[in-house]
């Protein structure tokens, strides 16, 4: 009876696999946290537009945060990044854009994190990030493509046969500058910087 009664008062005691574990997701969640303010901060003081016939489409780097995210914790982690970057940006400095961009935003970014994020998850890689950034790429413009036939004509009232005339000239050639800018730049950073989030050496 004592005995039962000595383990039923004992404190738990946390295993250090446990301890690992619970220092490896507080790490995780301020790090995720970081990328998040650091992207809401590119937003708001990078952008401009690339094509002057379409000033209405400006690039920002908001993205790259993100993927780093993406390719340092996964792509769930990636995704959970793009919805909640989404929904304060078209909170704060993109009010404007309204419901609208947030919902493109999280079709766009996050088809980009899922895809590029589960293909760099198999093989970590310089090689297979290459691969899954120019991948990632192609997904998040074709994305956008789609996105703008179904909610351009409701943004900008513009009736759907002047967004197709626009697909070829400025809205296919924007993301795709765009997306390739932004994972070319995660490309070149995200390896160092995913070493700083996981406090990890490189030596």
């Amino acid at each position: 009876m004592e005995n039962i009664k000595s383990i039923l008062s004992a404190p738990n005691e946390t295993s250090p696999q446990q301890k690992v574990k619970q220092k490896m997701s507080t790490r995780q969640m301020v790090g995720m946290a970081m990328l998040a303010a650091i992207s809401i901060v590119f937003v708001s003081v990078i952008h401009f537009p690339l094509f002057p016939a379409a000033a209405f489409l400006e690039y920002d780097p908001a993205d790259i945060p993100i993927l780093i995210g993406t390719f340092t914790y996964g792509p769930v982690a990636g995704f959970i990044l793009t919805i909640v970057v989404s929904l304060i940006q078209g909170t704060t400095v993109s009010a404007g854009s309204g419901v609208i961009g947030i919902i493109m935003h999280i079709v766009a970014t996050g088809s980009c994190t899922l895809i590029s994020g589960s293909i760099y998850q198999k093989t970590k890689t310089k090689k297979g990030a290459a691969i899954s950034l120019v991948i990632g790429a192609i997904t998040m413009t074709l994305a956008m493509v789609l996105m703008n036939l179904i909610l351009t004509p409701l943004f900008m009232g513009a009736p759907i046969q002047a967004v197709i005339a626009m697909l070829v000239p400025i809205i296919i050639p924007f993301n795709l500058l765009k997306s390739s800018i932004n994972c070319l730049i995660t490309f070149l950073l995200y390896k160092s910087i995913s070493y700083i989030l996981k406090g990890v050496s490189k030596h």
